[in-house]
């Protein structure tokens, strides 16, 4: 008896050692990689699967272990019995997005990372008077959305129609502002984003948003013309009234950028270094030194400058206007085409 009860105190002690041994290796497969606190960037994209996730972090440094990570996911009570400080919610769900994620979290801190939806944004800046297909490339080479598909969505009806754009494209109403986006975004996404921006700032200028729709899309069209010709901000509403005072009297605009949009935009030229004579004679219904009245449609994204200007010009009995000092992007205004020709004859000789 004295023998038997040696082999079985024997092996209770080899089977406590041997749960001692697997419970210290499990707690140190999924203990912290290291100590340090540098960043590692680790992207889950859309529909990864949890044992892919696991493995990448693996691969990454990020942990020891990946078969115990997927089942600390799956399973998160093993996870508490085996830790019981380090708690993780139930249910676990990981999400897609960018993370920055060091090798001295533990598991439960991982997960909750993951978990939380809480990833890198990307920051993009989209200038005042960018087009369609300047703003498209913007995202494009952010990471954010193909150019196709964002030029695409800008001309789907379906996307226009619920903000009442009465036009083939959102030209105009793609609000210039910093944005803070993730790569997972769609370009419809980033669209409505960056239309419902465009709604919320025009809802901040006085008389804009009471408007018919045909009186706002003529603001925002002459708002997008004043945006190209401005450089000076306090400049900005008597442009504007240059050319509320031409439409009044169905004086041609006379807007050079609307001959650089033709140029770039329609024809798909590069940017002029300066506006020729033979330019001006463009046969197209944009060409403002031909035709009378607005442009068919906005020829940039206007900034809230711009739509405030062109939403209320001030009263003046400037008809003219021309640069004065290249280096600040002044400009002279004068009510005749005598004073306008004496200021050119001027600033010529300067």
């Amino acid at each position: 008896m004295k023998t038997k009860g040696k082999v079985l105190l024997a092996i209770l002690l080899i089977l406590v050692a041997v749960i001692a041994a697997g419970g210290f290796y499990i707690y140190f497969q999924i203990s912290p990689v290291d100590a340090q606190e540098e960043s590692i960037r680790f992207e889950v994209a859309q529909g990864t699967s949890v044992r892919k996730i696991a493995s990448d972090l693996k691969e990454y440094g990020l942990i020891k272990n990946d078969i115990l990570f997927y089942y600390s996911v799956r399973k998160p009570v093993l996870l508490k019995i085996i830790c019981p400080n380090d708690t993780v919610e139930q249910p676990v769900v990981l999400k897609s997005g960018i993370y920055h994620i060091t090798p001295g979290l533990n598991y439960a801190q991982i997960i909750s990372i993951l978990g939380s939806g809480q990833q890198e944004y990307i920051k993009v800046s989209v200038p005042e008077g960018k087009t369609i297909s300047q703003t498209a490339q913007i995202m494009e080479d952010a990471g954010i959305c193909s150019a196709k598909d964002f030029k695409a969505i800008c001309y789907d009806s379906s996307v226009l129609a619920p903000y009442g754009i009465q036009a083939e494209s959102a030209e105009g109403f793609l609000f210039p502002e910093t944005y803070f986006l993730t790569s997972g975004m769609t370009a419809k996404e980033v669209v409505k984003l960056m239309t419902d921006t465009f709604f919320e700032k025009a809802a901040t200028i006085p008389g804009l948003m009471e408007k018919s729709a045909s009186e706002l899309y003529d603001t925002v069209i002459l708002a997008s013309i004043v945006e190209r010709e401005y450089r000076v901000e306090d400049e900005a509403p008597l442009i504007a009234s240059v050319f509320s005072n031409r439409l009044k009297h169905n004086i041609g605009l006379y807007s050079c950028a609307t001959i650089v949009y033709i140029l770039t935009e329609i024809e798909g030229r590069p940017h002029p270094d300066r506006i020729l004579l033979e330019d001006t004679k463009i046969n197209n219904p944009y060409n403002t030194y031909k035709w009378a009245g607005l442009t068919p449609g906005p020829i940039s994204n206007p900034g809230l400058v711009a739509l405030s200007a062109a939403a209320n010009p001030p009263k003046t009995n400037y008809y003219f206007f021309q640069v004065a000092d290249s280096g600040t992007g002044r400009h002279v205004f004068t009510t005749t085409f005598d004073e306008h020709k004496a200021s050119h004859n001027l600033n010529a000789k300067k």
